[in-house]
């Protein structure tokens, strides 16, 4: 299967923090599965570190270079189709990344590895 992580997913994740559920772990531990993050996520947590609402354990530019490699999590850009998907999109959710990501999990036909339960409004399948 493939599945796109959202941003606390990733943090939770790799933190080890129970509020990611178990179902959820062992999904992205499967070697089996491509496991996705949007680099709007690490825009997002870039974001938020620099602010002071994300504390990291290492530099934010060693952490998730590093974090993507020895989990083997690849990276998903932006395209212009995800915009445009994200343009339409109806507004049941305001937040930016969040609403890019649902793009991009239509688009690619990605599962969405989310707590957020504002994104069932969309067509997407979300995992938790």
């Amino acid at each position: 299967m493939r599945y796109l992580l959202d941003t606390h997913t990733l943090i939770w994740f790799i933190s080890g923090d129970n509020q990611l559920s178990t179902r959820c772990r062992k999904l992205i531990e499967d070697s089996n599965n491509e496991i996705y993050l949007s680099i709007a996520s690490l825009w997002e947590m870039a974001i938020k570190h620099s602010i002071g609402k994300l504390n990291l354990s290492q530099p934010f530019n060693k952490l998730f270079p590093l974090q993507l490699i020895e989990n083997d999590i690849l990276l998903l850009g932006i395209t212009l189709d995800h915009l445009y998907d994200a343009c339409d999109l109806p507004l049941h959710h305001r937040d930016p990344f969040d609403r890019i990501m649902v793009s991009q999990a239509r688009i690619e036909d990605l599962q969405l590895i989310s707590a957020d339960s504002m994104l069932d409004g969309y067509d997407i399948q979300r995992v938790w």
